[in-house]
């Protein structure tokens, strides 16, 4: 019996993940903020939300399916946007697009991405004409690069734009510090041996190059200057970026508009009455403030002050398919998964990917069954139940 069959959740991935990929690799993805207490409160708030089951219902047909701004979605999820993805593989934005492609879930494209927008939507158009893209956009203080980074997205068939605000500053990622993690890359002694332990990696990355951000430039033969590489690693964002800039944005951007990376009510009802069409509940997977709350703590207050105008989605920390239906009791339209298909594209390319997005829709259904609910769409709290202690 293969490895992969080993593989049955998550965590599987994520251990064959740290053992095919070089520490500073493995610690970016799997790091977080300060003591990551964000990250761990993430995934322990999530175990300490319980279901509720219900009997004797007919469950013979399941419907994981929901409708998001206007189409219809085989399950309730959603890739994030990944950063620097070409460092886990290269190539490895067309691949996580191919993959979402295959599985039916949206891929969201991150600015921070190592491929060509354009060959991105490129690639996962060739899998199947259907599949949906969303663009997740960082603005700069060179708003000049969002703005031909928006036009070129909306010409290449994005459909909804995603801005992400909580990164106007990179957040203490120790990991990263102590790896001495640099684009470019300069490798100290330590950092060579470490890569030269993982040569499936080393060789993939010897004949694919070292990533950078290719879609920082407007032009694909024009090269993005080394001071906005590190400002894009290190994520310092514009600390100028307003409310009212939504009207820039508008300017820019005639489809729909999420905004990423909220916490607070009072924030999430701004959004809407400002004219957002969705909201992300989000503290960047315990990548920025350490001490911030979970985003499942979040999540019902957040739904409440919307009050159903706008969609709500919400990340951080979704490792099983229950935890999903957790969040739609919760009150939320879907969730975004960054970490989990990243494992599986470190441990095993495209198929790897697919196969952790495969294995959660697997058991999303399967707690579906378990817990009465035939529709996803007909999720409500009453399917939680009693808290967990601590």
């Amino acid at each position: 019996m293969s490895a992969r069959r080993h593989r049955v959740n998550v965590e599987d991935w994520r251990q064959a993940a740290r053992r095919a990929l070089p520490r500073l690799a493995y610690e970016y993805v799997d790091g977080a903020a300060g003591d990551e207490v964000c990250l761990a409160s993430n995934l322990d708030d999530l175990r300490r939300l319980t279901l509720l089951p219900r009997t004797l219902l007919d469950i013979e047909k399941i419907d994981p399916s929901v409708e998001v701004l206007g189409r219809r979605w085989p399950v309730p999820m959603a890739v994030a946007p990944l950063g620097l993805t070409g460092l886990i593989r290269p190539g490895g934005d067309v691949l996580m697009a191919r993959a979402a492609a295959r599985s039916g879930w949206v891929h969201t494209l991150s600015t921070a991405s190592n491929s060509r927008l354009e060959a991105v939507r490129q690639a996962a158009r060739d899998v199947t004409p259907e599949a949906e893209q969303w663009m997740q956009l960082y603005v700069m203080h060179d708003r000049a690069v969002a703005e031909h980074i928006m036009r070129r997205a909306r010409s290449a068939g994005f459909r909804v734009l995603v801005l992400t605000v909580d990164v106007p500053v990179g957040g203490n990622r120790e990991r990263d510090l102590r790896n001495d993690f640099s684009l470019p890359f300069r490798p100290t002694l330590r950092m060579a041996l470490d890569m030269a332990r993982r040569p499936g990696w080393l060789w993939r990355l010897a004949r694919g190059g070292a990533p950078n951000f290719a879609n920082l430039s407007e032009t694909e033969d024009a090269q993005a200057s080394a001071q906005a590489q590190a400002v894009m690693l290190s994520r310092a964002m514009s600390r100028k970026l307003l409310w009212s800039d939504l009207q820039w944005l508008r300017r820019h951007w005639d489809g729909p508009l999420v905004v990423k990376g909220l916490l607070h009510p009072d924030d999430a009802a701004r959004a809407v009455h400002e004219g957002f069409d969705g909201v992300v509940v989000s503290n960047h997977g315990g990548r920025q403030l350490d001490a911030a709350p979970s985003s499942i703590a979040m999540l019902p207050a957040i739904v409440d002050a919307v009050a159903g105008r706008v969609p709500v989605f919400v990340d951080g920390g979704f490792r099983r398919g229950a935890d999903v239906l957790k969040a739609l009791a919760c009150g939320a339209r879907a969730v975004f998964v960054g970490r989990a298909p990243l494992y599986g594209l470190a441990a095993g390319g495209e198929a790897g990917a697919a196969a952790v997005m495969a294995l959660l829709q697997a058991e999303l259904v399967q707690a579906m069954i378990l817990a009465g609910v035939s529709r996803a769409e007909a999720v409500t709290a009453e399917l939680l139940g009693p808290r967990r202690g601590s």
